[in-house]
């Protein structure tokens, strides 16, 4: 059995949140006010079929999908890319890999008590750490060992 998902977590820190957006291209007026943002993530899980929304002030991002399925997504108001998107497990976690105009991009989620963990990874980014409660963590890495090379 999957762990459970579920909820509304509220972000606490989000650390070198900007070396992420860099990574990524994003412009230099979007990082700065992007990084002072506080983030809520809403996660309805039904099994494998996931329904997901980033909310800030800023801008929103939804995001549904199904373990296991490939699927192209349009990163409209984040990088503005499209990449085919593949969300698995890994026993708990979940594993997501992107491919696209940017390699080795892609995130890891897992729960540990409380706090949800997401572990970001773009191009030539170093680690840096985003913590949302009722459970949420965002960290961004540049090697997650979770791409092939």
């Amino acid at each position: 059995m999957p762990a459970d998902y579920n909820g509304t977590w509220e972000m606490v820190t989000n650390d070198n949140f900007e070396g992420y957006m860099v990574a990524l291209g994003i412009d230099f007026a979007t990082r700065k006010i992007a990084k002072h943002l506080k983030q809520t993530k809403e996660i309805v899980q039904n099994g494998d079929n996931f329904k997901t929304k980033t909310l800030s002030s800023l801008r929103n991002y939804d995001l549904d999908y199904t373990v296991g399925v490939e699927f192209e997504e349009q990163t409209k108001g984040l990088d503005n890319r499209v990449v085919k998107t593949l969300v698995t497990w890994d026993g708990d976690k979940l594993v997501c890999v992107q491919k696209g105009e940017k390699n080795n991009r892609g995130w890891k989620h897992w729960i540990e008590g409380d706090i949800l963990h997401l572990v970001r990874a773009a191009p030539q980014t170093h680690s840096t750490s985003l913590r949302l409660q009722h459970r949420l963590t965002f960290s961004i890495s540049k090697d997650l060992g979770f791409f092939s090379s």
